[in-house]
């Protein structure tokens, strides 16, 4: 694939699961008749029977017998007692749910798979299963059609396995603390090979840096709605969009798309490499923004003098408070020890990205994903957006379960609304904190049901059974993640906009 977009939106499974095979019967125990088919071939054979001596027994066509063993007909119960009886066998062997051996179970799957819709999809001739079929050629024939539906399951992967590699993902960066140094190493040699040492990273270097590594950038009016830049590897461009009003930085968004081919990505061959590539590449446009060594020597400083504030370092480094609040999280453990955790909370509550390696409780579903729970009422990042003055950062305490933790916030508006971004340390970290000696106090119970999710009992006895309130449904909670290599783009929109703009 000749193009790089990157998506303008991701939710962000598990990634090795076996496909099941297709299967001819329903879960309200309706007959199966490849398996009995299968079946009564091997019965037959195991008998040393041919079509017409069982066609004599049980006095049917030695034609229609034959479309039963290929399962293409179902035998009507007493057709089914004549078979067994001509066997010898119990109607219940000829019934039975497992396959007499390998090869049957083998052409039982082959066979389902060949009348499976993607099967049909492919538009290929079907095989013709008989006992002159090699075992071998039998073997990687099912393997194929494997690995075929489970290429295909991961690209129609749902929600809930979206959110599994989530938290994979995330479970992986909470072991790391978070920090990546191969991305700090190919960020430093960018760096290097441009000649930038100190002070934030202006459009005139970041020019530079695509210069040196040998692509020219193109803004353009036209760029496919369903990405944020499209790089073109043939020709060696970077397409951006020229309109200015957008919830993402250009540098960030220009620095990302590098970063793809810095690292060496591939095309991504599930949700699970899409979500890797997708942190790899934040991380490397973060690592040239924020420089490692300056900016740990910004933090040591601040944290010697106890004034460790995410503001300063957006500031410092002229980046958006999000990628500031990012980039403490990646260097605060590695070289500072201090253990913090971060939230992106949406004004309603719903929670949009997360870490955490100190111990915070975060809401959780069944599969450990954080993102898309509601995040508790008290917490800072939900109190937040009840605080009138919005120009600072504000600062509370909260006791939890799982220990006291300070946090700063801040809120931003965005296209998709107002967003809180906290930042939060264990209470043994705080004294390093500008903001500490805030008076804010709060108290969180979460998860228990208790705390803010349930409704006061005065309130319930007064309104529980007389209140229908029509909800707002996310209809897109209910689909398929979007098919393809990078999830929710438009390949015949991008190879167009290619195409229209290289010249051919």
């Amino acid at each position: 694939m000749q193009f790089l977009p990157y998506s303008s939106e991701m939710p962000t499974p598990s990634w090795n699961r076996k496909a099941a095979p297709p299967s001819s019967s329903s879960s309200s125990g309706e007959l199966d008749v490849i398996s009995l088919g299968r079946r009564v071939r091997h019965l037959r054979k195991a008998a040393g029977m041919t079509l017409d001596d069982v066609s004599a027994a049980v006095g049917t066509a030695p034609s229609q017998l034959s479309l039963i063993e290929n399962g293409k007909r179902e035998p009507k119960l007493g057709l089914l007692q004549q078979l067994a009886a001509a066997f010898n066998v119990g109607i219940e062997q000829l019934l039975g749910a497992e396959p007499p051996n390998r090869r049957a179970a083998l052409e039982i799957e082959l066979e389902r798979y060949q009348r499976s819709p993607i099967y049909e999809s492919l538009n290929l001739p079907k095989i013709r299963i008989s006992s002159r079929l090699p075992m071998d050629v039998l073997e990687s024939m099912v393997g194929l059609q494997q690995e075929l539906e489970r290429k295909l399951n991961e690209q129609i992967a749902t929600p809930e396995e979206a959110r599994r590699a989530n938290v994979e993902l995330r479970a992986m960066m909470r072991e790391r603390n978070n920090y990546f140094p191969e991305y700090e190493a190919e960020a430093q040699k960018v760096l290097a090979n441009v000649g930038h040492t100190s002070g934030p990273l202006s459009q005139h270097v970041i020019a530079d840096i695509a210069a040196h590594l040998g692509f020219s950038l193109h803004h353009v009016g036209d760029l496919p709605h369903s990405t944020r830049s499209v790089t073109d590897l043939k020709n060696r461009r970077i397409y951006l969009t020229q309109n200015q009003r957008t919830d993402h930085d250009p540098r960030s968004v220009l620095l990302q798309a590098l970063g793809h081919y810095v690292l060496g990505h591939q095309t991504p061959s599930n949700y699970g490499d899409f979500l890797m590539q997708r942190v790899a590449t934040n991380y490397f446009a973060a690592a040239l923004m924020l420089p490692e060594q300056a900016t740990v020597e910004f933090l040591q400083k601040a944290k010697q003098a106890k004034e460790i504030a995410v503001e300063d370092i957006r500031d410092a480094f002229a980046v958006s408070y999000e990628t500031a609040a990012h980039r403490f999280t990646n260097l605060a453990t590695e070289h500072l020890g201090i253990r913090t955790h971060f939230q992106k909370t949406h004004q309603s509550g719903i929670i949009y990205k997360a870490y955490e390696n100190d111990g915070v409780t975060f809401p959780q579903d069944h599969t450990g994903a954080i993102e898309g729970q509601p995040s508790c009422k008290y917490w800072t990042s939900r109190v937040v957006f009840d605080v009138p003055d919005k120009f600072r950062a504000y600062n509370q305490y909260t006791d939890t379960p799982a220990g006291t933790y300070w946090c700063t916030a801040r809120t931003e508006r965005s296209a998709a609304g107002e967003f809180s971004l906290s930042v939060g340390v264990p209470y043994a970290h705080v004294k390093w904190f500008r903001g500490r000696d805030t008076t804010e106090r709060s108290k969180s119970a979460c998860p228990d049901e208790g705390c803010c999710k349930r409704p006061p009992a005065s309130l319930a006895s007064e309104w529980a059974g007389n209140a229908w309130p029509s909800a707002r449904a996310h209809s897109h909670l209910l689909a398929a993640m979007p098919p393809g290599a990078f999830p929710g783009v438009d390949e015949t929109e991008v190879y167009s906009f290619l195409q229209a703009h290289s010249g051919s």
